[in-house]
């Protein structure tokens, strides 16, 4: 059941990123006036289609993408056309149209999924997110150890720890982050330390022998905690809070796919991991068994993910028919339209080529139970 669901959320996601993708190049093509022959979801061939009024709209069998097929988009102009004569008769054609307003279609697709990634985000702010509180509360006090015997309990904010160094003199520690408690009670196994507690309002003071032997998978004291509290914005704050967050996460996308490009050209060990459709699905896995938040924010962050790729100036992909613009307007004259055309197809086979070799690595790590 939790395979199905997964495999079900996992494809919502996908259909819905694809969906904004695409609505943004088909909404600025048609507004702008270029005509929009097919709508694709998938990457061909062809399951079914219909065709509504000027455009086809279509379902295809790699479920991989999508595409908006635009007229004139991968055909060269005719000799007519590029002579000047009689242009009024393609301008709804792609390339009769004016290099900011082939930008502003191409980036139309990047920019949607931008703005899908703040509208999610911005939801699960005015909601309530957690974040870092600077208090470290305990969340569980587990049995039979130093921390259940002096009476600590759940809910507990531990403000301070301290120990006696020797007769006269006593280290105090303030505790603003987990990290803060548990050096404090590490380094100090097997001495008394003695804890500011407040609990309802009230500050006490309890003492307890941080353990020098601990168990497998607990700490010196016996708890859980964390300085994590639930915290909601206001409708007027959350967007603004929500644009900081996104803008700061495409900045480390673009980071590390540097970092990834930088240690292969230099032939260096590249710690940056890559998952491609199986690897994603794993993930939305892993988010379905925290909640809906999770799913919420996870679909935020690929929402981003499908904007930098896209971006980049890699054929085939809308970045790389951008960088045909850019180079149409420095040159002074269009590129090789056969040339162009051409070097998307490639590009549409470089990539699909990189998802099945990303494919193959998620599959493997997967026997490997990674």
């Amino acid at each position: 059941m939790s395979f199905l669901l997964t495999g079900l959320v996992f494809i919502v996601i996908l259909t819905v990123l694809v969906l904004i993708h695409e609505l943004g190049h088909f909404s600025a093509a048609r507004i702008i006036g270029v005509k929009v022959e097919e709508f694709g979801l998938g990457l061909p061939p062809k399951i079914t289609g219909k065709k509504i009024g000027e455009t086809e709209y279509t379902l295809n069998w790699l479920p991989i993408g999508g595409f908006v097929r635009l007229a004139g988009e991968d055909t060269p102009p005719t000799s007519e056309a590029l002579a000047g004569k009689r242009v009024s008769k393609y301008k709804r054609y792609f390339w009769a149209r004016s290099k900011k307003e082939r930008i502003i279609i191409l980036s139309a697709g990047v920019c949607m999924n931008f703005i899908l990634a703040v509208l999610i985000t911005t939801g699960l702010l005015i909601h309530g997110v957690h974040e870092p509180s600077g208090r470290v509360h305990v969340q569980k006090v587990i049995p039979n150890t130093p921390a259940a015997s002096a009476g600590l309990m759940e809910g507990d904010i531990i403000a301070y720890a301290s120990v006696l160094k020797d007769s006269k003199e006593s280290v105090s520690k303030q505790i603003g982050i987990p990290a803060d408690l548990i050096s404090f009670s590490e380094a100090n196994a097997g001495k008394e330390i003695s804890l500011s507690v407040i609990r309802n309002g009230e500050v006490y003071e309890r003492k307890l022998v941080p353990r020098i032997q601990v168990p497998e998978g607990q700490g010196p004291m016996g708890v859980a905690i964390s300085d994590l509290e639930r915290h909601s914005y206001s409708m007027v704050e959350a967007p603004f809070k929500s644009v900081v967050i996104n803008v700061t996460r495409v900045r480390d996308m673009v980071v590390s796919l540097g970092t990834m490009v930088a240690g292969l050209v230099s032939m260096k060990n590249v710690q940056v991991e890559v998952a491609g459709p199986i690897g994603i699905a794993q993930v939305t896995g892993q988010a379905v068994t925290f909640g809906w938040e999770a799913v919420l924010e996870l679909a935020s962050i690929l929402s981003l993910n499908l904007a930098v790729l896209n971006i980049l100036p890699i054929p085939a992909l809308d970045g790389g028919r951008l960088v045909f613009v850019f180079l149409e307007k420095i040159l002074r004259r269009r590129v090789n339209p056969i040339f162009e055309q051409h070097a998307h197809q490639i590009g549409m086979l470089i990539l699909i080529s990189l998802i099945f070799l990303v494919s193959l690595h998620d599959i493997a790590r997967l026997v490997r139970g990674g």
